[in-house]
Formats: C-alpha cells, structure tokens, sequence
C-alpha cells in the first residue's frame, strides 16, 4: 500500500497554506513580499482557480480567504529565502 501523492488531494478555499505553497511553486521568487501585498485580489482569484485539484469556485471566495492566502504566501516566500 503506497502513499497518495500530496498533489491529489483536493485543495479548497480553507487550505490557505496548500495555496500559498503552489502560488509559490509557480511563480518561486518573481514575487517578493511587498509585491505579493500588491497583487489585484481579480489576479490572485484567477491564479487560485487555475491550482491543479482546487475545488473551489470564484463565488465560494472571500476577501478574508485572500488576504490569509496572501500572508501565508508571503511567510512561504520568507522561508525559501
């Protein structure tokens, strides 16, 4: 019996650090903090939709799932630092 790979399972608004880890699997250090902070919260949504085995949907959004999602983008930026 084998382990499922992490990137299977489902990711949902609440999984703010499964998030801000694939955000910065994707875009590594082109986003700094301070840049982060000032991503349009449209982009931020648009790049969460596009997260392989994310199951969420744009109406099920927030602002305060954005505003997590950014601070713990940010703290996994400062960790890969």
């Amino acid at each position: 019996m084998g382990f499922e790979d992490i990137d299977d399972f489902p990711i949902h608004w609440t999984d703010h650090e499964d998030i801000a880890m694939k955000l910065y699997e994707r875009f590594g250090d082109d986003f700094g903090e301070s840049k982060i902070y000032r991503i349009r919260f449209t982009d931020l949504l648009s790049w969460i939709l596009e997260i392989d085995n994310f199951e969420g949907t744009r109406d099920q959004s927030s602002e305060s799932h954005l505003e997590l999602i950014q601070a713990k983008w940010v703290y996994e930026w400062r960790d890969n630092q």
